[in-house]
């Protein structure tokens, strides 16, 4: 009964999305079932510290990641805060508890050249899907929007005129992104074929298949990854390698980070400044090559 209205004021109160507050129903599964298994009389709302650390040593005793023991062990803790926020518990077992370290990622962002490559001399479709691929493409390079949110885009966000589009981001925040000259002529573009369709089931959503269906989540990972494979040998082709790419490249033209937290929708500068990793490769690799103390 908790872990149904733990989802519901997930996904009520603090806007989360289906997917999220499945993943946290998942975790919190996962968790129910060694507690089950291992201390038959614990219930999810009557555990300690010591046997939630004992979870967390069977996880990493069969080699699951820092990073996956982490985000279990944070649906955990939200649950929890949520028992207390509702006065169901005295004491957030999870209170003092520390995450695991993870080691830090550096992605590596799609080269200018290959961004160059996929969107100006790979073949797309004639008609309605070449347009539609290529613009989908463009639009996560010069946005930086997230799959979710170019999924979702609703036709009449979209003002050409005025170059912009609102998105709907995370917890339902609004944001407007301006848009290139060259994006409104390929969304002019589009939009002809568009209205040629024979049908149009979703016709609210901007993108749509070509049996006007909006989106899918699967469609737009594999398009990308299908129009990269060609150019690129980076192991991760994906939207989100985009959205990292379109914050690399502009930190590299000397955008401010500020401008690109708004841009990308964040709400915090941390969030962002991830993205400075990459950039300082490329100012390394400048610095290396331009100062005189280095040309002799």
């Amino acid at each position: 009964m908790n872990q149904q209205k733990f989802q519901d004021y997930l996904l009520l109160e603090k806007n989360y999305s289906k997917l999220t507050a499945l993943a946290y129903g998942k975790d919190l599964d996962f968790f129910k079932n060694f507690i089950e298994e291992h201390f038959a009389n614990a219930t999810l709302e009557e555990v300690s510290y010591t046997l939630i650390r004992s979870w967390i040593v069977s996880m990493i005793d069969s080699n699951i990641s820092n990073t996956s023991v982490n985000r279990k062990v944070a649906s955990l803790k939200a649950f929890y805060k949520f028992l207390l926020k509702t006065k169901q518990i005295e004491v957030n077992p999870l209170s003092k508890h520390k995450a695991l370290k993870s080691p830090k990622k550096i992605q590596i962002p799609f080269s200018e050249d290959e961004i160059n490559k996929v969107l100006n001399q790979l073949h797309y479709k004639e008609g309605f899907e070449g347009l539609r691929d290529k613009l989908i493409i463009d639009l996560f390079y010069t946005t930086g929007i997230r799959r979710s949110e170019l999924i979702a885009l609703q036709i009449f966000n979209v003002d050409v005129s005025n170059g912009t589009i609102k998105v709907i981001g995370k917890r339902n925040k609004e944001r407007i992104i301006p848009i290139l000259p060259i994006i409104q002529i390929q969304i002019k573009s589009y939009l002809f074929e568009r209205k040629a369709l024979p049908v149009l089931l979703q016709q609210d959503f901007f993108f749509l298949l070509q049996n006007g269906n909006k989106l899918n989540e699967t469609f737009v990972y594999r398009l990308i990854n299908d129009y990269f494979s060609n150019v690129s040998e980076k192991v991760k082709k994906s939207p989100h390698m985009l959205r990292h790419t379109f914050a690399t490249h502009m930190l590299n033209h000397g955008a401010d980070l500020n401008s690109i937290k708004e841009l990308l929708g964040h709400s915090s500068l941390a969030s962002t400044q991830v993205y400075t990793h990459s950039s300082l490769a490329e100012l390394k690799n400048v610095y290396k090559n331009s100062h005189p103390r280095n040309q002799r």
